[in-house]
């Protein structure tokens, strides 16, 4: 098996084998994985739209990328510590874990990262009630523009809806209530016809659920989401598209066998994966023309 080429992020490696392709998801956490790298097409009619959450369907990004250095500080015990722009593609997108790991590895090595995860959630478990009582940080979760009109359009289609995230479900269910409040949407449980987390967390007297080392840029919550919440079998999947923002979400899309749709404004062009999208575009209206 030889390797054909790695994004600029360095997260994946393509290889080829026997003329074959695969994908080999590399991890900061100890367990890479290789998977077959899928055909991908869009067919119509198109059956179902799956779409992330941070960046993709809620601008939420910074605020989380702020909770990790906040973490990070916290850790190093230096309150002034700042990521710089050359971390970015490694500390969104991923799991919470994935993202710390890599800060740490960094930043701070000898740290643990169950050191950093128990500040993290200290952290995130303040600033969510702080913004559910109406005094958390200012601009946290702002809707997507145009995220209100392109979900009607889809449900006017009879088009299945998916929302897929690597959060975890503490963290993702205020972001995206908070976003369909604002646009008086109503309940978003009701809305989607499904909705996939990373779970809940472990934690000393309490049961945690899959959700550090399987996430996004592996393919598990996007095919959980499709054929597990949609219905749909891995055979129609090319009548299914996803959108992502992130170069993992794209990977993630990609290797659950589904063809990945990336917007401009995140991080795929600036990690390199552009190329593994079908289509590149800079709003989510633009989708439509392709369904």
């Amino acid at each position: 098996m030889k390797k054909i080429w790695t994004p600029k992020d360095g997260k994946i490696d393509i290889l080829e084998s026997d003329g074959e392709k695969f994908i080999e998801v590399k991890s900061h956490m100890g367990y890479p994985a290789i998977y077959r790298y899928p055909e991908i097409a869009i067919e119509h009619p198109v059956k179902a739209v799956l779409m992330d959450l941070d960046g993709t369907s809620v601008k939420s990004e910074s605020f989380w990328v702020w909770i990790i250095q906040s973490s990070i500080a916290r850790l190093m015990g230096n309150p002034k510590f700042e990521l710089e722009d050359a971390d970015l593609p490694f500390v969104s997108g991923h799991s919470v874990s994935e993202h710390l790991q890599y800060c740490i590895n960094k930043y701070c090595p000898g740290k643990t990262v169950e050191e950093a995860r128990n500040h993290y959630y200290d952290i995130t478990d303040y600033e969510m009630d702080e913004i559910l009582a109406g005094r958390g940080r200012e601009g946290a979760f702002t809707p997507t523009e145009g995220l209100k009109d392109f979900l009607y359009e889809l449900k006017a289609r009879n088009i299945k809806i998916g929302l897929v995230t690597s959060g975890l479900y503490k963290k993702a269910m205020p972001e995206i209530i908070s976003a369909f409040k604002t646009l008086k949407m109503g309940d978003p449980a009701d809305f989607y016809d499904s909705i996939i987390t990373a779970g809940y967390p472990l934690g000393k007297g309490r049961v945690g659920t899959m959700g550090e080392l399987e996430p996004k840029p592996h393919p598990w919550l996007y095919a959980e989401t499709m054929r597990v919440g949609l219905g749909i079998p891995y055979e129609e999947r090319h009548h299914v598209i996803g959108i992502e923002d992130s170069s993992a979400g794209v990977v993630s899309i990609l290797l659950a066998g589904v063809a990945p749709i990336g917007l401009n404004d995140g991080n795929i062009r600036q990690a390199g994966v552009e190329s593994l999208c079908t289509h590149m575009v800079d709003r989510l209206d633009d989708v439509l023309g392709l369904l």
